[in-house]
């Protein structure tokens, strides 16, 4: 049985209390005696209070989260701990500085490398088509790294907080990564990031000096995304069959009115026609690493906010232990007001969707990469007992052969309110056994279903835990 039926699911949210509902009441009756202005005051006043209770507001500061505050413990934070006790080192080479010693520590692989060209980060003005920023990322860091640029930028995922963003200087002995907030936050905590601090992945067309051109929209990467819109700006290597995409293009001459003939950019194997990539560590962005790292960079600010709303519905229940301890983490589900289950679930249905790819824009045509990471990353697990996992490709119809991401065995799932994943749990498996077979699921057959079933009850505890007693 579902927790709340789906018409629930959309339900405003109650006002928190009576005191609250008597101060809107006294504030509306103050307002109203202000005519005209009163008028204008009470919208802004109903404005401000949705945006309250739908999420606008910025959550990483309420209580329950405290986001600038708290000390993180992130990859980043723990490296810098064992550079501190003296336990590593990182070297600097020639012209990529700490690049590649980083890169080692965090077990980043290097063919994960993507390059984009346009003018849309703190680098821009070193960025350009024949100096793209380089990124590199596995499940929880990504790093950016720009041919010149005194400093890396690198943004990590913690369990609590969220991505948590860092510079590392150059020039600097013995590294020291600074926890940056303010300067990123302005473009990394809005609407692009589901509203909590988070990744931006955007497809742009540009001109020649990799400036956003003023024709053609400006989209976030996301699994939904048409194969068409992605990677503007991007340098993109591999095939793709019949299908286009926006990459390996920056349009010349002066007009801002005509789109890029797609063609010229599909299909590309060899970067070195558009660029020098020699003072890169690999000649490539290949195609399917662009795709992981979109799902990802996505996956993460979902599951962000899935747990900073769980944790304000949890702090802000009326009445409820929850409430008065704050120690919301680790209570059961079902231990939860009717209220805190139904704002608990309406935080985390986004993230269930998230996890099985609904919406997911389906492929045309076979996707190859130009490097072997499409299959060092297959190789990765974990996997069943009959060598399964959730990170084999199926690059022909969708991105990933088995639905489920992968990032349900992160760090940062794991360190999601317990309520959280017992909710995801629940749903998955009401979901995989049929009993939910909304329009959102239907891309799941038959086969899908029970494979994933079998995959997550030998990979995931909680899952297996959460099996319904009436599963065949």
């Amino acid at each position: 049985m579902m927790p709340f039926s789906p018409s629930e699911r959309h339900k405003t949210p109650p006002v928190r209390s009576r005191r609250e509902a008597a101060t809107n009441t006294r504030a509306r009756r103050v307002l109203a005696g202000f005519g005209c202005a009163g008028t204008i005051l009470t919208v802004l006043f109903l404005v401000l209070a949705f945006a309250r209770h739908t999420g606008i507001w910025d959550l990483s500061e309420h209580r329950a989260i405290r986001y600038r505050s708290t000390q993180p413990s992130d990859p980043i934070a723990r490296l810098q701990r064992r550079i501190d006790a003296g336990e590593i080192a990182l070297s600097r080479e020639p012209g990529h500085g700490y690049l590649s010693a980083l890169l080692r520590n965090l077990e980043i692989p290097v063919l994960s490398q993507g390059l984009v060209f346009s003018k849309t980060s703190f680098h821009r003005d070193l960025i350009s088509p024949k100096t793209p920023r380089a990124l590199y990322f596995n499940d929880h860091t990504y790093v950016g790294w720009v041919p010149h640029a005194e400093n890396l930028e690198i943004a990590t995922l913690d369990p609590q907080l969220g991505t948590v963003f860092y510079t590392l200087d150059q020039r600097q002995e013995p590294p020291r990564f600074v926890r940056r907030t303010h300067e990123c936050l302005q473009c990394h905590s809005a609407g692009r990031t589901q509203r909590v601090p988070g990744l931006v992945l955007r497809s742009v067309f540009t001109n020649e000096q990799g400036r956003p051109a003023r024709f053609g929209q400006n989209i976030v990467l996301t699994d939904a995304t048409p194969f068409a819109d992605r990677w503007g700006g991007w340098y993109v290597s591999g095939t793709h069959g019949a299908m286009l995409h926006r990459g390996n293009q920056a349009r010349t001459g002066t007009g801002n009115s005509k789109q890029p003939d797609l063609k010229k950019g599909a299909n590309v194997t060899d970067l070195g026609q558009l660029f020098d990539p020699t003072s890169y560590l690999a000649p490539h962005s290949d195609i399917v690493a662009l795709m992981l790292l979109q799902h990802q960079a996505h996956l993460h600010n979902v599951m962000t906010r899935a747990n900073f709303d769980t944790r304000v519905a949890l702090a802000e229940t009326p009445g409820s232990a929850v409430n008065r301890t704050l120690e919301a983490d680790e209570s059961d589900f079902e231990e939860l007001s009717e209220e805190a289950r139904m704002r608990v679930g309406k935080a985390t249905e986004a993230l269930v969707r998230a996890l099985l790819f609904a919406g997911e824009a389906p492929l045309r045509s076979q996707v190859r990469g130009t490097t072997s990471f499409a299959r060092d990353f297959a190789a990765r697990g974990p996997h069943d007992r009959k060598g399964r996992s959730l990170r084999e490709l199926d690059l022909r119809r969708r991105l990933l052969r088995y639905p489920c991401s992968y990032l349900i065995h992160s760090e940062q799932f794991d360190g999601l309110p317990r309520p959280t994943r017992e909710y995801v749990y629940r749903r998955l498996w009401q979901v995989l056994d049929g009993k939910d077979n909304e329009v959102g699921f239907r891309h799941l057959t038959d086969e899908d279903r029970a494979a994933l079933i079998e995959i997550l009850t030998d990979t995931r505890p909680g899952f297996a835990a959460a099996q319904p007693a009436d599963f065949p």
